[in-house]
């Protein structure tokens, strides 16, 4: 069994919410979501349905305290693979009743052992080597996997039948389990990395004992990270032949992640190793942004982990260099004697991967939107539960909650952008999952330019080795014109009015080209106890080539809690109407508005 996430405890109404908040007690990381509008939680969610099958598609486990019918029809149309669903319990309102209804691989009857504990009930496990054994046979700890589901099904239907087993190997999780085990039994229950060789009568599960080390000395220059797309385009030839580059790349990045992956495999078979006791792929620090090197662990399905070739070693290094420099247990080295670049380290026990070398470092920015979590992106949300340091402006980084425990939090004030940066980079750089939030877009007015400015400036080797990434998100002037309707629908521009990181004169300059050009125009920073006189500026220039029943659309807040949206004419607009949080968009001369059942805001696609 994987490490388990922290579930989900989903709710429907007032009523369950102190059973909810019982079951919440024995996950300490775990959080209640709860449907908006009727039930104050930690997570509000606006449709039961998609909201299940979110958290189900994304391998959390959950505890929906609803009828079983409710949950079942909900998730139905996701299941498929009975070896990768995460658990799934219904729980009576009351806590009157606890069925664990999916992933009996995955660790479901003990989480429903221990929500009926809690909630001092029985629960309604209807898994027969369950309730026989008193343990999911097949549902080994973390660390550990099985070779065959299919066989596994078949030996425990044999148990089931009356067959006995004996235990080979270290299995301290089935010491209390009520199997019959007289040492003469004809099944065995084998614990051990070598490959399962088909026998009906075993039940073979494998440690993860295995690291396998890997240098590229033979690859080719070409084989994955250092090739580049980037070519200057510079005319029609030129950016096909970037193309052409580009698509080279990455089928040479295909075939070296295959051959390592070869490779690895072939030095497990050499062996006798199972692929599934394999722990980790690692590789020398200085390969640390090899794309192939990455491809191929996701291939072998295993984490990748560095560490430095110390400098002492002949020949540039050899992978059994890197298994003395990373690993922290006893090991016996196994060598690949055809020379492909691998070597094996074979521990007694199951090895945790954090405890192998480092990770590569990862930094992602994301934006958090508007401000609604249904206006978050997935994969912002996916970003936040997978990091471990989270970093960004206070108010931003509380819009980003609930966090985890476990989830080292860096507010800083509003003005600190390039030391968060920095920062950011620094944590990262030591192989932590760093996140770096912003409200809206993160590349709009916000810090995706400023981490990018840190790592433009930066000379320092570490920082460029991270595994950077930016995740979009849905900007005020977005989320401002979806609410109104379409007042973006044609050509527009973004501009901040702050004249903090540049020159009043070009702020004027600007705003004079776009009201020039008929563009749409969204304003940021429109004014600040500082500057309270640059909204009335700008609109003094917008007035010059606008005419005064020009639509303007005022959103504030919007997203929020208390968001407001108002339309008014640029005649009509003055800066007493408008604050910090206010999003103005100042439409063009086509920019229309009208009223049918609700009042609209557009700017059509064309142009008289």
């Amino acid at each position: 069994m994987a490490r388990m996430m922290p579930p989900a405890i989903v709710i429907l109404g007032a009523g369950a919410l102190a059973a909810a908040r019982n079951i919440q007690a024995l996950y300490p990381d775990s959080l209640v979501h709860a449907l908006q509008g009727r039930v104050q939680a930690d997570v509000a969610y606006s449709e039961l349905g998609a909201h299940l099958r979110d958290l189900y598609a994304r391998g959390t486990p959950i505890v929906a305290l609803c009828a079983t019918g409710i949950v079942i029809r909900c998730v139905a149309p996701l299941l498929s693979n009975k070896g990768a669903e995460p658990p799934v319990l219904a729980v009576a309102e009351d806590g009157s009743a606890v069925v664990p209804l999916l992933g009996g691989l995955a660790g479901v009857n003990v989480m429903a052992r221990e929500i009926a504990a809690a909630l001092s009930v029985s629960p309604a496990i209807t898994t027969s080597g369950e309730l026989r054994f008193g343990t999911c046979v097949l549902n080994p700890p973390e660390g550990y996997a099985l070779a065959d589901l299919g066989q596994g099904k078949r030996f425990v239907s044999d148990l089931l039948a009356g067959e006995s087993t004996r235990v080979e190997g270290e299995a301290p999780w089935l010491d209390d389990a009520q199997l019959p085990r007289p040492a003469s039994a004809r099944l065995a229950i084998r614990v051990t990395p070598r490959a399962w060789d088909g026998r009906a009568d075993e039940l073979v599960i494998h440690p993860r004992s295995v690291v396998a080390a890997v240098t590229l000395g033979d690859l080719r220059e070409s084989d994955g990270a250092r090739v580049t797309s980037r070519l200057p385009a510079q005319a029609g030839a030129a950016v096909s032949r970037d193309a052409n580059a580009h698509t080279r790349a990455e089928e040479a990045n295909t075939e070296a992640a295959a051959r390592i992956e070869a490779r690895v495999r072939a030095c497990l078979d050499v062996h006798g190793l199972a692929l599934l006791s394999l722990a980790a792929l690692l590789a020398s620090t200085e390969q640390m942004t090899n794309t192939a090197l990455a491809e191929a662990a996701a291939r072998l399905n295993v984490p990748l982990r560095f560490a430095p070739m110390p400098a002492d070693n002949d020949n540039g290094g050899s992978p059994a260099h890197l298994l003395h420099a990373a690993l922290r247990v006893p090991y016996e080295t196994l060598h690949d004697d055809r020379g492909q670049g691998v070597a094996l380290a074979l521990s007694p026990l199951a090895i945790d991967p954090d405890t192998i070398g480092r990770a590569r470092g990862r930094l992602t920015v994301i934006g958090l939107g508007p401000g609604s979590a249904e206006l978050m992106v997935p994969a912002a949300r996916t970003a936040l539960d997978e990091a471990t340091d989270i970093l960004g402006y206070d108010t931003y980084v509380k819009m980003a909650g609930p966090l985890r425990a476990d989830q080292r939090v860096h507010g800083t004030d509003n003005h600190e952008e390039m030391q968060r940066a920095r920062h950011a980079f620094e944590l990262a750089s030591a192989g932590r999952s760093v996140v770096m939030v912003s409200s809206g877009d993160p590349g709009v007015f916000a810090m995706a330019a400023a981490v990018l400015e840190a790592l433009d400036t930066s000379d320092n080797s570490a920082w460029a080795a991270v595994e950077l990434s930016i995740v979009p998100g849905v900007s005020a002037a977005m989320a401002t014109a979806a609410q109104a309707g379409a007042p973006l629908g044609h050509d527009f521009c973004m501009l901040s009015l702050s004249d903090n990181l540049k020159p009043w004169s070009i702020i004027e300059t600007r705003l004079r080209h776009a009201a020039q050009a008929d563009l749409v125009m969204a304003f940021y920073n429109p004014v600040s106890r500082a500057r309270p006189w640059q909204l009335d500026k700008a609109l003094d220039i917008v007035r010059e080539y606008r005419a005064a029943n020009t639509q303007v659309v005022l959103g504030r807040d919007i997203g929020r809690p208390g968001g407001t949206l108002r339309t008014v004419t640029l005649g009509e607009l003055r800066s007493v109407n408008v604050d910090m949080r206010t999003m103005v968009i100042v439409g063009s001369s086509t920019t229309r508005r009208f009223i049918k059942g609700t009042q609209w805001v557009y700017t059509p696609r064309w142009y008289q």
